[in-house]
């Protein structure tokens, strides 16, 4: 741990915390309504994805067997507002195989059980690890470490810290970072220096988010007002 980091990015939150306050992430009514999102967020608008959600969950198909049973193509139809939607429908289905194939369709197995795989590889009946996981979800095509790690800390109540395009900035705009630092580098930035809590890393990255979007934006930044200046 660095004392010094550690104090920059408590106040940080402090500061950040006290201008927006609880930001309520992620929104979703069950984890897997959580992973859905979190697939269907890449390169587009939350208010897209929550038209795209709000189809599935009118035609009752917002569970892990329903849309693992629906074909791609009927998918694609439903999730069409998200964008990309034949791109989404495929990723989709590759996590839902990857669920169906390996913990048989269960998420709680699949975040707090063992995995199908672990047996094959002969680890045995424990309890597979977050970092096991992850290794997994990021062999998941279309799954990258943001993604991963969102499902891990959204839907799985798991400690790991969620990095994004507005995390990169804002350290980067305020010297704590180099431009060119890679998701590993300022994810270990902030497991190393904050304390393995759910509840801040969740607030934390939504706290970013916010102020990424309104003041430190990639164009013409809010600097005069923003809350961390």
């Amino acid at each position: 741990m660095n004392k010094g980091l550690s104090n920059t990015f408590k106040k940080t939150y402090n500061k950040l915390f006290k201008a927006f306050g609880p930001q309520h992430w992620w929104p979703g009514d069950t984890p897997f309504e959580v992973i859905v999102g979190a697939i269907l967020t890449q390169n587009t608008a939350w208010t897209n994805v929550e038209k795209a959600i709000h189809n599935l969950k009118k035609a009752r198909l917002l569970n892990p067997r329903k849309l693992h049973d629906l074909s791609q193509k009927e998918l694609a139809k439903y999730i069409r507002p998200a964008g990309y939607f034949n791109i989404k429908a495929k990723r989709l289905k590759y996590f839902l195989n990857y669920l169906f194939d390996n913990y048989s369709g269960s998420l709680n197995r699949m975040f707090y059980g063992a995995s199908r795989l672990c047996r094959r590889r002969k680890h045995g009946n424990t309890v597979a690890s977050v970092h096991k996981l992850r290794r997994e979800l990021l062999q998941v095509n279309g799954i990258g470490p943001e993604t991963a790690d969102s499902i891990l800390l959204y839907a799985g109540n798991h400690p790991v810290f969620v990095v994004d395009a507005y995390t990169k900035r804002i350290l980067s705009r305020h010297r704590i970072i180099s431009q060119d630092a890679d998701y590993h580098e300022v994810q270990g930035l902030f497991m190393k220096n904050l304390p393995h809590d759910v509840e801040i890393f969740n607030e934390y990255h939504a706290l970013l988010v916010m102020v990424g979007k309104d003041f430190c934006k990639n164009k013409k930044p809010r600097c005069s007002k923003c809350p961390l200046m």
